[in-house]
């Protein structure tokens, strides 16, 4: 087997992984924790037993899915505390497949590259104002919260914010932070507007482990 053989391989296994349907609810509940999840917590959450849970979440870490640490319940420590129990969380690691191999994530990089060495600042511009007229295209997708889904944003409702747990271009904006996140908050303006609901809704607001927007919804649009 080639070292080309074995980088197809790799995201293939961990799609494989997902296959069995109890495995894939335990990844979704993991993945949807604000923070690490004990073994017994998924399995009660996912009515299945805890050794069956702590078979299936191994094999999520052993494809590279999910990751593992150890800490004891907030409170406890010192003699008699007991052993630290084993946490489970989702890695930051993408899994695509495509046959034959396509790099798009190479392509993107040299585009960003291009942007990043316009002095002019022009092709920047061209982009954000692409970005905003992709968003106002998804705005009949359906209702807001499906819509960010479909593109990748893991949205989640709280206290009329909607929070955004993922990037949907987390690998490139590792190398590009700044005009990443003005294509997301570009492109959510654009999603915003073309539903009819105020652009300034969406704000930039860094924070680790969140897309770089939060959106705040207004009572009309909360209520849809």
């Amino acid at each position: 087997m080639t070292a080309d053989d074995e980088r197809v391989d790799e995201p293939t296994a961990e799609l494989t992984a997902l296959a069995d349907p109890v495995r894939r609810r335990l990844y979704e509940f993991v993945a949807g924790q604000d923070g690490p999840v004990r073994r017994d917590t998924a399995a009660d959450a996912t009515g299945i037993s805890r050794t069956l849970a702590a078979y299936h979440l191994d094999r999520m870490v052993k494809a590279g899915l999910l990751s593992t640490s150890y800490a004891r319940p907030a409170g406890r420590g010192g003699p008699g505390a007991g052993r630290p129990a084993k946490l489970y969380e989702p890695t930051r690691d993408e899994v695509s497949v495509s046959v034959p191999p396509r790099t798009y994530d190479v392509l993107a990089g040299l585009l960003a590259d291009a942007v990043d060495g316009d002095p002019s600042g022009n092709v920047r511009s061209a982009l954000l104002s692409a970005a905003e007229e992709e968003g106002r295209r998804a705005a009949d997708d359906g209702d807001l919260l499906t819509t960010l889904r479909r593109r990748g944003y893991d949205p989640e409702s709280v206290d009329g914010e909607i929070d955004l747990h993922n990037c949907p271009f987390h690998h490139l904006a590792q190398r590009h932070v700044e005009l990443v996140c003005g294509l997301n908050h570009a492109l959510l303006r654009g999603l915003l507007e073309g539903r009819g609901e105020d652009p300034e809704c969406a704000r930039l607001a860094p924070r680790p482990g969140y897309c770089c927007v939060t959106i705040s919804r207004s009572e009309r649009a909360s209520d849809e």
